[in-house]
């Protein structure tokens, strides 16, 4: 099943997807104000479509590994997010993934590419473990 990924910001979200096997993670798409009514049916109308098991959505913190205000938004965005979908939302550390964007040439918006590069670094420290777990 999908997980999808989402870099959130108060004006733009990028919105990235993996491939069913939960392997590889693409863009997909930037949403405007996704903390706003319209955003948020947005998101679970893409929940819906590309039949997502599972929602990862960056936690900005700080270098240091503190909340600062930004990741106390994302907080909220993430609560109103689980109040309107039926699947898991998770948090996931995304330091750094807007600079590896920032970094990355392509045509692809930004922020789509910022969720791309969070939810593959949560996919794969996923694989990473599963595969600590066998013997």
């Amino acid at each position: 099943m999908p997980v999808l990924g989402l870099d959130y910001g108060s004006a733009r979200t990028g919105v990235a997807i993996s491939d069913p096997t939960m392997t590889l993670a693409r863009p997909l798409e930037v949403i405007e104000r996704a903390s706003s009514d319209a955003g948020l049916a947005e998101l679970a109308a893409l929940v819906s479509e590309h039949d997502v098991g599972c929602v990862v959505v960056g936690l900005p913190l700080t270098l240091r590994g503190e909340h600062g205000e930004q990741a106390v938004a994302t907080e909220a965005f993430v609560g109103a997010l689980r109040a309107r979908i039926a699947v898991e939302v998770e948090t996931f550390d995304e330091r750094f993934t807007t600079t590896l964007a920032a970094r990355t040439s392509s045509a692809t918006p930004e922020d789509a590419l910022a969720a791309a590069h969070l939810l593959q670094g949560w996919l794969d420290r996923r694989a990473s473990a599963a595969g600590e777990g066998r013997s």
